[in-house]
C-alpha cells in the first residue's frame, strides 16, 4: 500500500470501506469498526481524545471463544468438554489469531503510533491477534452473532478443518484409496448428494462408490470433512467383508 493509501492518511469513510472489503462484512456500527483498528499507540499521539481498541479486544476475546465453541460442538457432537476445550485452544491462540489477521490483511489497516510503526507493529503477532479480536468485537456489537459466525466460517474454516482431520488422526480417503486398489483394482468415486443450510452454514452430504457399488454417505461442514466421513464408513464395511 503506497503512502497516499495508508489508512492513517485516509478519511474515516474510506478507511471503513477498506476494512469492510478485507473483512468481507459490512459493519452496522461504523464507529466501533474504526475503533477496532485503532491501537493505543496512535491515540497517545493525538491531541484530541480518541478511543483505542482495548475494550473491543476484551469483548472480542469472549466472542471468538463462543463462536469457535459453537462450531466445534456442531462438528463434534460426541466430544466431551475436555476434548472441545483442547480443540478450541488449537485454534484460538495468539499465533492462530495472528495467522487469520495476516490472511485478511488486517495489519495494513491498523492505525499505529510512530513508535509501533517503526518497530514493525503491523507484523507483531500479539498486536495482530488483539486487533482481530477487536474487529470481531465490533462486528458482534453492531451485527450480532450471526455475522460473527459467518466471519468465523470465512476466515477460520481451514483451522476448523485442520483440527477435524487432526482429531481423526487418520486420512481415511487415502486409506480407502489403497484398500480399493487391493480389493477392486479401482478408485473410489465421491459424489455430492445434497447441500443444505445458508451460504456460510452449509452442510454437505457426500456418497462414495467403488466400481458402481454404493457403500456409504458422510456429512460435514466442508466437502473434505464429508468425504472423510464417507471413506471411514466404507472402510468399516470393507473390514466386515475381509
Amino acid at each position: 500500500m503506497s503512502d497516499t493509501l495508508k489508512p492513517s492518511k485516509l478519511p474515516p469513510k474510506e478507511r471503513l470501506a477498506l476494512l469492510e472489503a478485507h473483512a468481507k462484512q459490512s459493519f452496522a456500527d461504523t464507529t466501533q469498526a474504526l475503533v477496532a483498528i485503532t491501537h493505543k499507540s496512535f491515540c497517545n499521539e493525538q491531541k484530541e481524545a480518541i478511543e483505542d481498541n482495548e475494550r473491543l479486544e476484551f469483548l472480542g476475546d469472549a466472542v471468538v471463544d463462543l463462536a469457535i465453541s459453537h462450531r466445534l460442538m456442531e462438528r463434534f457432537p460426541r466430544a466431551d468438554e475436555g476434548e472441545l476445550s483442547k480443540l478450541r485452544a488449537l485454534i484460538v491462540n495468539e499465533e492462530g489469531l495472528a495467522r487469520v489477521a495476516r490472511a485478511m490483511g488486517l495489519g495494513e489497516l491498523l492505525l499505529l503510533g510512530r513508535g509501533e510503526e517503526l518497530t514493525g507493529g503491523r507484523e507483531k503477532s500479539s498486536l495482530l491477534a488483539d486487533a482481530l479480536e477487536a474487529v470481531i468485537g465490533a462486528l458482534y456489537v453492531g451485527n450480532g452473532m450471526t455475522a460473527v459466525l459467518a466471519f468465523i466460517d470465512t476466515f477460520f474454516g481451514d483451522a476448523l478443518d485442520g483440527v477435524a482431520e487432526g482429531r481423526q488422526g487418520r486420512d481415511y480417503k487415502t486409506l480407502l484409496q489403497e484398500a480399493a486398489q487391493v480389493h477392486f483394482k479401482a478408485s473410489p468415486r465421491y459424489r455430492i448428494v445434497s447441500e443444505s443450510g445458508r451460504e456460510h452454514e452449509k452442510v454437505y452430504e457426500i456418497e462414495v462408490s467403488i466400481n458402481g457399488e454404493l457403500f456409504a454417505r458422510g456429512t460435514g461442514r466442508s466437502k473434505k470433512e464429508a468425504e472423510q466421513g464417507a471413506a471411514e464408513k466404507t472402510l468399516a464395511i470393507l473390514a466386515t467383508r475381509a
